[in-house]
């Protein structure tokens, strides 16, 4: 956040303790109720005066609320994306949105906090169009699957971790060609004149995105803040109100509702969505079965999966805290506000695996990377199931690849119970989606395809071991059956 933005949050925040803003009113031609019966101040959550279990209730309330017109949902006069238009637009339209009353609306296998089917794709980039478009061709948007959020506040963290590392390493470099890594995995880079000018994997601001699988987020936060605006029409006033690069402030989408969203809420929504449980395991019981998974997961690791999606990352710090100082422009980082909770200990769990000396365990599956999964057009037989995106979305050419063809690796943790799969959940088994894989994973997938089917099999079991367990469990849990 620029220091005018910061100062004037700062400002707005010391004004506003012991202010609680009073729930929305319906306009008097509707005999209705807000969703929301209240809202909170961010001064209220930094003095302590809400419990951390309160505040999560609170996130979660925000989280499956239905928002309605009094709540401000609906944004006539603003594009998903923030901008200024003429209020003549659908006020619902499934492909540049508003499309979901509430979070769970997309956001609910196997409860709310969880993946989506097919059927809640979300279309990516349409949400700017203005005016508002209906179609779905891959010339205006990108087709996307919902993904579960399940164990975010432990991948916030880790990009926040591999971010800090990057940035260390690069300002260490002089000019050259480089290779940093962080947790194990390596970034290639190229510095010149102090700058780094191109990078393999991530933004050459050395900035680890782990939200959208496109990778383009950089935190929680930033990623409910859009959210909000483009599904819902529900404006975070952080974003718009308290933003000076908005203008005019005040009533941003003209839909007659300000501060939609307050500093608070955003906070709760967020530390709701960080708090939720990290999948686990679910092992069969019969011996034989279980035997099938532990051979499964061998087999994983030989053929090579694991060099992507990668088993386990140790996070140095078992906390989560918001906000994020590197949050972007319009988005609290003000760490003087910061709260933090153990992720350890706290939340619904299951919770992370404390590490020796300190730390956390984070088993995810995942490099936190993007990658390229597409065969050269040109080449015999080639796989491209995943290269029907034409919109890049920020992501820069690589290599002389198009940066539409990169993907961040996808979180493996809840693949058991996250169906469907591939970016746009065209994919309905876990060997479509492997089989599926070209490019940088051409070999992997080949090694996997030349497999014995019982060998092929007792991965994909341990796949399925791989899952959202229910809330409070512990991280492995037993179940009578193959």
């Amino acid at each position: 956040m620029g220091k005018v933005a910061l100062g004037l949050l700062v400002l707005w925040l010391a004004m506003s303790v012991g202010m609680a803003h009073e729930p929305h009113q319906c306009p008097p031609d509707l005999a209705d109720e807000p969703a929301l019966s209240s809202h909170l101040e961010q001064a209220d959550i930094v003095a302590g005066q809400i419990a951390f279990e309160r505040l999560v209730q609170r996130g979660r309330e925000l989280f499956v609320a239905k928002f309605n017109r009094c709540d401000g949902q609906g944004r006539p006069a603003s594009t998903g994306t923030g901008e200024k238009r003429a209020p003549d637009e659908p006020h619902f339209i499934r492909t540049s949105a508003p499309d979901a009353n509430s979070c769970a609306g997309c956001h609910i296998d196997p409860r709310p906090g969880g993946a989506g089917e097919f059927v809640v794709n979300v279309f990516v980039m349409a949400q700017a169009q203005d005016p508002v478009i209906e179609s779905v061709s891959a010339r205006f948007s990108n087709s996307r699957n919902t993904l579960g959020m399940f164990g975010a506040g432990a991948i916030d963290m880790l990009a926040r971790e591999m971010t800090a590392d990057l940035q260390r390493q690069a300002a260490e470099r002089g000019d050259g060609t480089w290779v940093l890594s962080s947790k194990g995995v390596d970034f290639g880079v190229t510095i010149t004149d102090g700058e780094v000018v191109s990078s393999q994997g991530i933004d050459p601001d050395l900035v680890v995105k782990p939200f959208h699988q496109s990778g383009v987020r950089r935190s929680l936060r930033a990623f409910t803040v859009g959210a909000f605006n483009h599904h819902h029409g529900m404006q975070a006033e952080e974003h718009f109100e308290l933003n000076p690069a908005r203008s005019p402030a005040g009533d941003h989408d003209e839909d007659g509702v300000t501060r939609e969203l307050t500093v608070g809420d955003i906070t709760a929504v967020t530390v709701f969505q960080a708090s939720l449980g990290v999948p686990g395991r679910l092992m069969p019981a019969a011996p034989e079965a279980a035997a099938r998974v532990v051979r499964g997961e061998r087999l994983f690791e030989d053929i090579g999966c694991a060099g992507c999606h990668v088993p386990a990352m140790r996070l140095e710090s078992r906390h989560f805290v918001e906000p994020y100082a590197l949050n972007p422009p319009g988005t609290l980082s003000d760490t003087a506000q910061a709260i933090a909770f153990d992720l350890t200990r706290e939340g619904e769990g299951p919770h992370l695996e404390p590490a020796p000396r300190g730390g956390a365990i984070v088993r995810a599956f995942t490099d936190l990377k993007r990658h390229d999964l597409c065969d050269p057009p040109q080449a015999a037989e080639a796989i491209r199931v995943f290269c029907n995106e034409t919109l890049a979305q920020d992501r820069p050419d690589q290599e002389g690849r198009p940066g539409a063809e990169f993907f961040l690796t996808r979180k493996l943790w809840d693949v058991g119970n996250s169906a469907p799969y591939g970016h746009r959940g065209d994919l309905t088994t876990i060997s479509e989606a492997v089989l599926a894989h070209g490019g940088e994973a051409r070999g992997v997938r080949d090694a996997f395809a030349v497999l014995a089917l019982d060998d092929r099999r007792a991965i994909i079991a341990f796949l399925r071991s791989l899952q959202v367990l229910p809330a409070g469990s512990p991280r492995v849990v037993t179940r009578e059956g193959p």
